[in-house]
């Protein structure tokens, strides 16, 4: 999986961003109290949705539980102007509550839908362990072992303390884990069944 120059340039960004939240000037923790102010100051930070849309998405982390990990894995290679609709990107995510607070704010700009799939992307980008390959570039890798192991101990704190079960939260995440534990399909109908709802959607099916 390539991501595009889009979501290769703000990805560093945004985990550089939700770094500087975690600790504070003493090495302790404190993402969850700066995440709740960042949070309260959405409103006040709109105008840099189109300039600065990491700074602002930060605010979401945690928020986003996707369910269909196919769409995001098509979203994160595409470049900016060929972006589903936000009506389109939503179906595959499970947004929590006090997100969905945030997302209906967001949506009185006319710069908001974008931003919310910009967002997506990177909250998805951010959670995922998955090795990566930045293009074009020849970035160094998105994350060190150390940065994500981190970022997980920091969301199951977070997931525990928002009253989220963590064990959902993978399963969420990951879609064919999910599918296998229900025994809805097989590995190969799962397959089919996800390209045919991603042609539906207009994504490009892949021979």
């Amino acid at each position: 999986m390539k991501l595009s120059r889009y979501f290769a340039n703000l990805t560093s960004s945004y985990n550089a961003e939700l770094d500087d939240l975690r600790t504070d000037s003493e090495g302790n923790n404190v993402l969850k109290a700066r995440l709740a102010k960042k949070r309260e100051q959405v409103p006040q930070l709109l105008m840099m949705m189109s300039s600065a849309p990491e700074m602002v998405a930060v605010a979401f982390h945690g928020g986003f539980f996707f369910k269909n990990v196919m769409v995001l894995e098509s979203l994160v290679t595409r470049e900016a102007n060929k972006f589903p609709s936000w009506e389109t990107l939503k179906k595959a995510i499970i947004i929590e509550p006090w997100a969905q607070a945030l997302v209906n704010t967001v949506l009185t700009d006319p710069d908001g839908e974008h931003f919310l799939i910009t967002t997506a992307g990177l909250e998805y980008l951010n959670r995922s362990n998955k090795s990566r390959t930045v293009h074009p570039s020849n970035a160094d890798e998105i994350a060190s072992d150390e940065e994500r192991q981190q970022r997980d101990d920091d969301d199951a704190e977070y997931a525990t303390e928002e009253g989220h079960d963590d064990d959902n939260n993978d399963a969420y995440l990951n879609s064919d884990d999910r599918v296998a534990d229900e025994g809805e399909t097989t590995e190969y109908d799962l397959d089919r069944a996800g390209a045919d709802w991603l042609a539906e959607q207009g994504f490009d099916r892949k021979e």
